[in-house]
């Protein structure tokens, strides 16, 4: 049997998962942590499906040694997980807090003790909350400057021991979303220029961190993790193909394309007109620094077909029996991990690639027995796994996959209401249980390949 039959993945892939500071670590007034923009979000009226915080969340803070642990039983080899910038830096930049400091300390090192390497990610979302009131956050350049002052300290304390860091975790979910959707933290709607200038600072934030991070840590990998849209072509003939190719690079024209091309796509120019953001001279060069890897987090995916429009390519409307997990915007769509690994590479070129995130919701309970069969969650890892084998088994370079999320967490606007983690939390009890889809994660990872 050969590995396409087997679903084996190379030797020295690396098998991961991922967790974000605010969704999991708790401790929200504990040791000298400042407020974020999510703590004073979370406080507003109507902005969280359930009402909660993240105050105590999982209580990671607390119970580090304890999930470290569990990690090291289901045989994970990398730990992505993100900083509380205001837990270090309650100020936003000058104040350091040594007690907040120490905890990542204290992590890093237990992960090391324990087999597992640690992945670090700068900025998940969680701005303090003394930048946005000081700068108007991310409506500012100084706060992507301020990203830069960070990640120059963060590679001076931690750069000893992390040979892996991500400076920014999705630019939609903290620029477009927060500032002109107002979905997010911390939840303004501002004018379409003001959004696009949003964003464009977001890109910067990446280029200052990327800066930051060569200056202090050289010896370190550093990318970023952007959730990349792909897009599939309906079925595989060279045209649907060729339409797919063209749309994943117009559609992530805002955030990935500029980054990889130094420059914004002439459509997404034409289509925002005025709106477009002011560009200063060198903006894209500090945007467009050559990364070491790329990370994208993937849980769905559009189909594609050719069309005799002058964009050619048609995104085609799924009809409401398309099915999906437990969240309807995570239609199950397995081919995600393999076209965008190979249109990356076709459009940008054959630098390392890490599946950053990737996962699902699903209505887990705890059965009779004390288990949490989520049979949904192994069926739909299954098929995205076989999705990402034929792009590493012809070529691309994906050299590792992270699922979301180690553990049930705070998932944002929705609260404790929704679960993406392969451990289930009780959030009366705090106590942990691995699910159904922890055991098949970890037999794949012992065997390196799908069982």
């Amino acid at each position: 049997m050969n590995n396409s039959q087997t679903y084996t993945f190379p030797k020295g892939f690396e098998w991961g998962t991922a967790t974000s500071a605010f969704q999991i670590e708790g401790g929200g007034k504990q040791d000298g942590r400042g407020p974020s923009v999510w703590d004073t979000f979370c406080e507003q009226p109507d902005r969280i499906r359930d009402a909660s915080t993240g105050l105590v969340a999982c209580d990671h803070y607390n119970r580090y040694k304890e999930d470290v642990a569990l990690l090291k039983s289901l045989g994970i080899q990398t730990y992505r997980f993100s900083l509380s910038w205001s837990r270090i830096f309650p100020n936003g930049d000058s104040e350091l807090n040594e007690a907040g400091a120490a905890f990542y300390d204290r992590l890093v090192d237990e992960l090391l003790a324990a087999g597992i390497n640690p992945a670090v990610t700068l900025f998940h979302w969680d701005l303090p909350q003394a930048l946005e009131d000081k700068f108007g956050g991310w409506t500012s350049r100084e706060t992507s400057k301020r990203l830069g002052d960070f990640a120059e300290w963060v590679g001076k304390r931690l750069g000893d021991r992390v040979d892996r860091f991500f400076t920014i975790n999705e630019f939609f979910n903290f620029t477009e979303r927060c500032y002109g959707i107002g979905h997010f933290a911390p939840g303004r709607v501002e004018s379409r220029k003001v959004m696009n200038q949003t964003c464009h600072n977001g890109l910067l934030g990446h280029g200052y961190a990327l800066a930051g991070l060569r200056a202090s840590a050289p010896k370190a990998q550093v990318g970023l993790v952007e959730n990349i849209k792909p897009f599939i072509p309906v079925f595989e003939s060279e045209e649907n193909i060729l339409a797919a190719s063209k749309a994943f690079r117009e559609e992530n024209g805002r955030y990935i394309t500029p980054i990889m091309e130094g420059a914004y796509p002439d459509s997404y120019l034409e289509a925002e007109g005025e709106d477009a953001p002011t560009v200063e001279a060198g903006d894209f060069d500090i945007i467009s620094a050559p990364t070491d890897f790329l990370g994208m987090n993937i849980y769905t995916g559009d189909y594609v077909t050719h069309s005799d429009e002058p964009k050619g390519y048609e995104i085609i409307k799924f009809h409401e029996t398309y099915p999906s997990m437990s969240e309807p915007w995570i239609r199950i769509v397995p081919d995600s991990l393999y076209w965008a690994p190979r249109f990356s590479a076709e459009h940008w070129g054959d630098r390392p690639m890490y599946i950053a995130e990737s996962g699902c919701s699903a209505r887990d309970f705890i059965d009779e027995k004390g288990r949490v069969m989520d049979i949904e969650r192994v069926l739909y890892l299954r098929q995205y796994l076989k999705g990402l084998h034929r792009a590493t088994s012809e070529g691309y370079p994906v050299k590792g996959y992270y699922l979301w999320s180690m553990m049930d967490n705070f998932e944002w606007c929705d609260g404790y209401d929704t679960r993406f983690g392969m451990v289930y939390v009780d959030f009366d009890t705090l106590e942990r249980t691995p699910k159904l889809s922890a055991k098949f994660y970890s037999e794949t990872i012992s065997q390196n390949r799908i069982v």
